[in-house]
């Protein structure tokens, strides 16, 4: 089942909310445009890129958290995969982008705007395996668009055939 892209965020200032953008460009690096103010725990090449689950951020907001897109430091909010496909070695093809999830996004206080009370732990996958943000490396760079497709790539499937 495909997915898409339904939101692209970043913060030329760092840190959160992330602000809604049409478009980002995604390298090695991260997303141009966006800045992570803590270094040690956010960013570089291992965690380039921040992805949520719409669904997680429903689920979320029915619990009446004030959670909406980019308050929690997420680039990516994406739509339509089947519940539980990205796991830590996943391949996502995103638009002309190609993304490894390599980990879980630990939440922090930063974002504890976003949840009752301060609770940000809502959003750890620890606490519920799943209900979390999602770091990715760069695989194959370029830009991605809110409405780019979304696909889970197979292993053996070249990365050039999304």
């Amino acid at each position: 089942m495909d997915g898409v892209v339904v939101g692209l965020h970043v913060n030329p200032n760092g840190g959160v909310p992330k602000h809604a953008v049409e478009s980002i460009v995604v390298n090695p690096e991260g997303c141009v445009g966006d800045k992570q103010n803590d270094r040690k725990h956010h960013g570089g090449p291992l965690r380039a890129v921040c992805l949520l689950e719409r669904r997680v951020m429903e689920l979320l907001q029915s619990a009446g958290h004030p959670i909406l897109p980019g308050s929690t430091g997420e680039n990516i909010l994406l739509d339509g995969l089947e519940e539980g496909a990205i796991t830590i070695g996943s391949t996502l093809g995103v638009g002309d982008v190609v993304l490894a999830i390599t980990g879980d996004a630990p939440p922090c206080k930063t974002i504890q705007a976003s949840f009752i009370d301060g609770s940000f732990k809502q959003l750890s996958h620890k606490q519920t395996l799943g209900q979390t943000r999602w770091y990715a490396s760069v695989v194959e760079q370029g830009t991605v668009h809110v409405g780019d497709k979304v696909r889970l790539l197979n292993e053996d499937e070249p990365v050039g055939n999304r």
